[in-house]
C-alpha cells in the first residue's frame, strides 16, 4: 500500500443554484479553483512534481463527486487531500451528513447530496499513506444544532472521523444589514485563508511544515468574529503529510546578495492562477 510518492488532491466546491432554502454557496466554487491552484504542487517530502488534482464542476451531481474521489483513492500514492466546500444537512433523524448539491431542494437535499461517510469510506479503503479532508461549510438551524450537541450524532463525524479532519463549519442565516455569516470560498472564508497561508507562508517555521503548524495562521487571517460564529477544527498534531513553506525560503534568501532578483521570481510565481484542470 502506498507504493509511490504521488500525492492526489480532489477538490470539490458544490454550489446549491437559485434555492433560497439551500443559500450560501455561490462562492463554493470559487473557493475550489483557491485551494486547487495553492495545494497544487505545495507537497513536501520528496512527491515528485505537483501531483494529481481533480477539481470536480461546482453544479456536478453526488455520484460524479463520489467518482472523483473514489477514483483519487483507488490510486496508490504519498498522499490524498479531499477538499469540500458548500453546505451540510443531516437526515431526518440527524445521525448522518451529506454535501448538499446543486438542483436540491430542502425537501430532498439530503437524499441528493453527497454523503460525508462515502467520502470518508473511499478515503480509508483507499491506497495512500496519509489522508486529509479540508471542510469549508455552512449548515442549517437545525443541523447546526445536533453538530452542536454532541450526543454521538453528526458530531461525531467531525470529532471522530478515521481521517484527519481541517476545517470550519458555520451556521448559514440570510444576511441582515450587511453582516452575516461569510460563505464558503468567498473572500475571507476558511478556504480563502487556507489557500492565502499556503501561498504566501508564514515567517518563523521551517521549510517544511503540517496543516497543524499553518492551523494558528489560518485562524488569524480568519479574524475574531468568524472564529467566534464558527466551529473550527484543528488538525492533529503529527503526521507525515507536509507542505512548502515559502516564507521560510525568502528569510533565507533575504540574506544573500541575489536576494531581491529571487525574491520577485517567488512573487510572481506565488500570484494567483488559474487552477489546474483534472
Amino acid at each position: 500500500m502506498g507504493g509511490t510518492l504521488a500525492a492526489d488532491l480532489v477538490v470539490i466546491g458544490a454550489e446549491c443554484g437559485g434555492e433560497r432554502a439551500l443559500a450560501g454557496t455561490a462562492d463554493a466554487g470559487r473557493g475550489a479553483g483557491l485551494l486547487a491552484g495553492a495545494l497544487h504542487g505545495a507537497w513536501y517530502d520528496g512527491v515528485p512534481g505537483p501531483g494529481r488534482t481533480a477539481v470536480v464542476p461546482p453544479d456536478a451531481g453526488a455520484n460524479a463527486m463520489l467518482t472523483a474521489v473514489q477514483e483519487a483513492a483507488g490510486r496508490e500514492g504519498r498522499f490524498l487531500v479531499v477538499c469540500l466546500l458548500g453546505r451540510l444537512v443531516a437526515d431526518p433523524r440527524q445521525r448522518r451528513l451529506a454535501l448538499v448539491t446543486a438542483g436540491s431542494t430542502r425537501d430532498n437535499a439530503y437524499r441528493r447530496g453527497l454523503a460525508w461517510d462515502w467520502v470518508v469510506s473511499a478515503m480509508v479503503h483507499g491506497g495512500h499513506r496519509e489522508t486529509l479532508l479540508l471542510v469549508d461549510a455552512v449548515a442549517d438551524r437545525d443541523t447546526w444544532e445536533a453538530l452542536d450537541r454532541g450526543d454521538g450524532g453528526p458530531a461525531e463525524l467531525l470529532d471522530h472521523s478515521r481521517v484527519p479532519l481541517w476545517g470550519s463549519v458555520a451556521p448559514w442565516a440570510a444576511p441582515r444589514r450587511g453582516r452575516g455569516p461569510v460563505p464558503p470560498g468567498a473572500d475571507g472564508s476558511f478556504a480563502d485563508a487556507v489557500a492565502r497561508v499556503v501561498r504566501q507562508g508564514v515567517p518563523g517555521l521551517p521549510g517544511a511544515v503540517s496543516p497543524a503548524d499553518l492551523h494558528p495562521a489560518v485562524r488569524t487571517r480568519l479574524g475574531a468574529r468568524e472564529r467566534a460564529e464558527a466551529r473550527l477544527i484543528a488538525p492533529a498534531p503529527g503526521g507525515r503529510l507536509l507542505l512548502r513553506n515559502p516564507a521560510a525560503l525568502r528569510g533565507m534568501l533575504s540574506q544573500s546578495s541575489l536576494s531581491g532578483e529571487l525574491l520577485a521570481l517567488l512573487d510572481r510565481k506565488d500570484s494567483p492562477s488559474r487552477p489546474p484542470s483534472a
